[in-house]
């Protein structure tokens, strides 16, 4: 085999990199058979939106049982919350030389990279809608109208 190299697939890339394949072979039979026009997301809109629902309802989960204890030692600790995550994905894409879609396709468990991927985009959410709320709260464009637009769990500290 002169000049040619093949590389071996393990069955877990290959499984992760068909599910690509379909997903996106499913999206352009929905656009062939007109499911879908121009004027929709496209499909990996389309998956970051499924990830958001996703999302939420994981938020709502965690939420039941830990409450809001992410933001308990106020922004430097949700920030070091954050960086915490972060540095955890960093060691792990560190053996395949920082490249995160080969650490995922080399680990595919549930809870490999994929986990503290889906954990620090979370905590992202909340800490964004936390700013949202408190910047909302301060600057009065929010006028109540029953509940708060926190319900009554956001601790402002205005000073």
């Amino acid at each position: 085999m002169d000049g040619i190299s093949l590389e071996y697939e393990g069955h877990e890339a290959y499984m992760m990199r068909r599910m690509r394949e379909l997903e996106e072979e499913e999206y352009q039979k929905m656009v062939a058979k007109g499911e879908i026009d121009a004027d929709d997301y496209s499909a990996i809109i389309n998956k970051v939106l499924g990830l958001a629902n996703e999302d939420v309802e994981g938020l709502h989960e965690s939420e039941q049982s830990y409450g809001n204890s992410w933001k308990q030692r106020g922004g430097v600790g949700a920030f070091m919350m954050l960086a915490r995550k972060w540095d955890r994905l960093e060691k792990q894409v560190a053996d395949w030389n920082y490249d995160v879609f080969q650490t995922a396709f080399e680990d595919s468990r549930e809870e490999g990279v994929i986990d503290d991927i889906r954990d620090l985009r979370r905590y992202l959410f909340l800490v964004e809608a936390e700013i949202r709320m408190q910047q909302t709260l301060r600057t009065g464009l929010y006028s109540p109208v029953g509940e708060s637009p926190d319900n009554g769990q956001l601790e402002l500290e205005v000073g």
